[in-house]
């Protein structure tokens, strides 16, 4: 995916929707290792979470996943608010991850997202694969 996608909601969107593939397709979005979004275009429209909501505060893009959320949080709540997970733990439960174990991955605020991404990869049996692909970006 191009950098843009880490910016902007519809461009990750619309470059998940373009790539082939005969299984699901979700996207795992490393945002300065500061939280990290799962968007995952489906017919009815794309499922997304965002694993740490305060992050609206400084990065428009987890604003706007909030905004696609329909998130009813204002700013003087994310404020005062711990971190905390906003959207569909679930949107990878068909796949391998039961929302009970995203939702301990999520909630594990001592890792950074890229561990958290990580673990996730783990959990769903493609960590070689994430490895590889790092490697290529030399992350």
């Amino acid at each position: 995916m191009r950098p843009a996608a880490l910016t902007s909601l519809s461009v990750a969107e619309t470059e998940l929707r373009e790539l082939r593939s005969s299984g699901a397709v979700f996207g795992l979005l490393d945002v300065d290792d500061e939280f990290f979004v799962i968007v995952r275009p489906a017919p009815a429209g794309t499922r997304l979470l965002l694993s740490d909501a305060t992050a609206a505060l400084d990065y428009d893009f987890a604003a706007e996943v909030l905004d696609k959320l329909d998130a009813d949080i204002d700013d003087d709540e994310l404020e005062d608010s711990d971190p905390f997970e906003e959207g569909d733990l679930s949107l990878l439960s068909d796949i391998g991850l039961h929302e009970d174990v995203l939702g301990v991955i999520v909630g594990d605020t001592e890792l950074y997202a890229d561990e958290q991404i990580s673990r996730i990869a783990r959990e769903m049996g493609f960590a070689d694969e994430l490895s590889a692909v790092l490697d290529k970006l030399d992350r």
